[in-house]
């Protein structure tokens, strides 16, 4: 499958996981666009460039406007000044006033997400009623670099669940292969600490030798 607006490629999360085959791309690139879907549910906000759309808002006030992020300042401002859902209006760029102020807060750069009226016109309010038009490009113009390393780390975690008994979090042991240098086994030697299943070489001093036998019930067959 190919991965829709996520937030880390294919490559940098199998780089994270020193991945080299391409055996399992396709569970990984679901990982990655699961753990983007769920970087936006918590954030309730999307990282990635939504392209030029229309969307409408209600003022807060004849001053101020809270919208959705905004990309850039190429924008097309109208409002329906008799709230008939006529929009006959059309703001200047010396009208509004877009903020944050330069698209850069808390030493990040940002997209703008509040419009202010500054000059000829206000922002006309009615009940709630959504009288403002805008047009523009929304999202954010590149995904943030925090992002994109929140994606790459839960997407890892996604993946490496399927191999944890029944999906639960964790990491469940190597048992064919030596966890250490992953030559193929079987090996007969163990080490929880390391991992699982280890050779020879690789095996630590505390490592067990397991039994070949089939554990059997302690129940007297009476």
């Amino acid at each position: 499958m190919a991965i829709t607006n996520g937030y880390a490629t294919l490559a940098q999360v199998k780089s994270a996981m020193r991945i080299t085959d391409n055996l399992d791309d396709t569970l990984i690139e679901m990982a990655v666009e699961s753990a983007s879907r769920a970087i936006d549910g918590f954030a309730m906000r999307s990282f990635y460039a939504s392209g030029t759309a229309t969307r409408y808002y209600a003022a807060e006030d004849s001053y101020v406007v809270q919208t959705d992020d905004i990309a850039g300042t190429a924008i097309t401002l109208q409002t329906s000044s008799a709230a008939d859902g006529v929009f006959d209006t059309t703001f200047k760029v010396t009208d509004y006033q877009l903020e944050p102020s330069n698209g850069y807060t808390d030493g990040l750069s940002v997209p703008y997400t509040r419009i202010r009226a500054v000059e000829d016109y206000l922002f006309p309010v009615a009940g709630g009623q959504n009288l403002i038009k805008i047009t523009a490009s929304f999202g954010w113009p590149a995904v943030p670099i925090a992002i994109t390393q929140a994606c790459v780390i839960q997407s890892s975690r996604l993946f490496k669940r399927l191999d944890s008994p029944l999906g639960v979090a964790g990491f469940a042991p190597s048992m064919t292969t030596c966890s250490k240098c992953e030559e193929p086994g079987p090996h007969k030697y163990f080490s929880l600490v390391g991992g699982g299943s280890v050779c020879a070489t690789c095996k630590p001093s505390a490592a067990a030798t397991p039994s070949v036998e089939t554990p059997t019930s302690n129940t007297d067959d009476e």
